[in-house]
């Protein structure tokens, strides 16, 4: 190969790699976008109930928070989903009476605009 031809192929493999740093590092940016949402978790007896809140009002109404029965240690891949709701126009959300003792935490599920998040961990008894 000689010097012109390598010079032209040694800037079009940098072109092509600036290019494709460009799109990786775009992805991730494209992830944070999202709005950040926090959930609560609140036990009266063993009815179990909360809120979704964001800075993002459209971050409310209609998410899905799915409740976790804890089983061994929190987040240890054995913990049991009991229940599931909608939130309200005001981000709320209610199981109603689940008639299950323990421990429980809720996580609302992140949707195009909204990101996911859970709660603290709360005990229910009757």
């Amino acid at each position: 190969m000689n010097t012109i031809t390598h010079r032209i192929a040694t800037g079009l493999l940098a072109t092509a790699a600036v290019g494709g740093l460009a799109l990786a590092a775009s992805a991730p940016a494209n992830a944070l976008s999202k709005s950040a949402s926090t959930v609560t978790i609140q036990a009266d007896g063993v009815d179990l109930s909360g809120a979704v809140s964001s800075s993002n009002p459209g971050c409310l109404s209609d998410r899905t928070v799915i409740v976790y029965k804890v089983v061994g240690t929190r987040g240890g891949g054995d913990d049991t989903r009991l229940a599931s709701d909608t939130t309200g126009d005001d981000g709320s959300w209610n199981t109603g009476n689940t008639g299950i003792q323990g421990y429980f935490y809720a996580k609302v599920k992140a949707n195009t605009t909204c990101g996911r998040a859970f709660s603290s961990t709360v005990h229910a008894v009757r």
